[in-house]
């Protein structure tokens, strides 16, 4: 196998990302979740009636593209907060695409797996209060 021939699979695996980025934002731009029924249901909110940690997160991520901060912190203020960690992470993972590098699932410690779920927790008991 030639250098050449592995060239349109790295093309490939380097625009999909991409593309796929895109894809997602002009669904969002041009099918507002308020105005448009097509985004899947939170299971908790429908069978409990409480605001899980995720529930908003498409709505805010809208307001977001649309430059709305303060509408998206309403809808969910830890999707917004956290944003800007999940777009450098991101960029970090699309990177390692770009050099060819192996990705690899993150590895991260005890002490932040149970920080982020003690976040996750207390951000869901206020908001349902």
């Amino acid at each position: 196998m030639t250098a050449n021939s592995s060239r349109p699979a790295h093309l490939v695996r380097a625009a999909l990302p991409a593309v796929m980025l895109l894809a997602a934002i002009s669904i969002l731009l041009r099918f507002p979740p308020e105005q448009y029924s097509l985004y899947p249901q939170c299971p908790v909110h429908h069978y409990f009636n409480i605001l899980c940690p995720g529930c908003g997160t498409t709505r805010a991520l809208a307001a977001l593209l649309h430059g709305d901060f303060a509408e998206a912190l309403r809808f969910n203020a830890l999707t917004t907060l956290l944003s800007p960690i999940a777009l450098i992470y991101g960029a970090a993972v699309y990177r390692r695409i770009l050099v060819r590098k192996p990705l690899r699932w993150p590895q991260p410690s005890p002490a932040a797996i149970y920080a982020t779920l003690t976040v996750a927790a207390v951000f869901t008991i206020a908001r349902n209060l």
